[in-house]
């Protein structure tokens, strides 16, 4: 059984160490064991956060879903703003190696070691422009000048995991990323999703069941349904032109349902089983989004249709087969007929940080 060696534990305090100490720790592609240290992580250089979640294992979104291990990363309450990708608008979480931190109190400080290297940025083989040249490069699909980042480059940075593999979900436990009953409704619900899409008419009836019997362990209903829209067939849209701080309420599942085809997706846009315990929630709008990085090809994806991110909702990794509590958090994106305005427009207000996904064509890539 391995556990991670991170020194970290959510709720711990840390602070983002200086610029010319991060340098120092990166080679001359800005990386510190394949993990790029992005330009939009400059901007937390010195400020003092509480640990989100260790990021002792992630998803490889780049190639086929599947888990993946990493060594002595965290997750802050941080997120890129894409100011140095183009205004890719995914707003993803970022990974923190801890050699990027210090520890803010005595539980940690024994053991996390300052960053070693030469005495100056330049000797140790990376500058800030470096870190600026770093975010293009080439790429197998997308070629010459394709974006890189640390969603493009997590299979590099990372190594296999296994679902299987217990000593995760109990690292999931004993860092604080997951409670208890959540690991334990995980387990329950894996075991009867797997059995029950086996059964043919008995898998049915025991969708039915879960649909029935759900509040008793304060569950959804059964996630993984698809609608009914013929594939090819056009889904039906909607336009509210929501804009970042109005609120509205996401609909039932089975209305969301009635506009999906029959791979749960509306033009493009894929409906994850993520998204299904925030149905009948009321959210903020947090913003549109046009374009994000697909994580497949480094290219830079528009969407045809604008989708909208909602304040704190994200892929809580529930229902996910091969990335069980994967922490990535990622953001889930929405058509708007999914979603009815609340009232009239409300000031905007500070979005919660810790949580991603990516859309249109490249959504299927988080939600399979």
């Amino acid at each position: 059984m391995r556990l991670s060696n991170s020194s970290f534990c959510v709720g711990d305090w840390v602070e983002v160490r200086s610029k010319e100490d991060i340098l120092r720790t990166l080679d001359r592609n800005a990386q510190l064991d394949g993990m790029p240290f992005m330009p939009e992580m400059f901007a937390f250089c010195g400020q003092r956060y509480q640990v989100y979640k260790r990021a002792h294992k992630t998803c490889d979104t780049v190639f086929p879903v599947r888990g993946r291990r990493l060594d002595r990363t965290v997750h802050l309450d941080t997120r890129c703003d894409g100011s140095g990708h183009d205004g890719c608008q995914a707003g993803c979480l970022i990974f923190w190696k801890e050699a990027w931190l210090k520890p803010i109190g005595t539980r940690t400080a024994a053991t996390s070691s300052e960053p070693g290297g030469a005495e100056s940025a330049e000797e140790a083989g990376c500058t800030e422009s470096q870190v600026t040249a770093s975010t293009r490069g080439s790429h197998p699909v997308g070629g010459a000048g394709a974006y890189v980042c640390q969603a493009t480059q997590l299979p590099y940075a990372s190594s296999n995991l296994e679902w299987w593999e217990i000593s995760q979900y109990i690292e999931d436990y004993l860092s604080g990323n997951v409670g208890l009953w959540r690991i334990i409704c995980g387990g329950i619900y894996s075991l009867y999703y797997n059995v029950r899409r086996r059964r043919g008419r008995i898998g049915r009836l025991m969708e039915r069941f879960y649909d029935r019997f759900h509040p008793l362990w304060r569950g959804t209903p059964f996630p993984r349904k698809t609608g009914t829209i013929p594939h090819g067939a056009p889904t039906p849209s909607g336009t509210l032109n929501l804009q970042p701080g109005e609120l509205v309420r996401i609909k039932s599942h089975n209305e969301i349902l009635a506009t999906l085809n029959t791979r749960s997706r509306n033009r493009g846009l894929y409906f994850d089983a993520e998204e299904v315990p925030y149905c009948g929630g009321t959210y903020r709008v947090q913003k549109r989004v046009a374009k994000i990085i697909n994580e497949k090809t480094g290219t830079m994806l528009e969407f045809k249709t604008p989708a909208v991110i909602l304040d704190s909702v994200i892929c809580q990794s529930r229902f996910s087969d091969c990335r069980m509590f994967c922490p990535r958090s990622i953001y889930s994106y929405w058509r708007e007929i999914w979603l009815e305005r609340v009232g009239s427009r409300a000031p905007e207000i500070p979005r919660q940080e810790g949580q991603s996904k990516a859309a249109e064509s490249a959504a299927e890539l988080y939600n399979r």
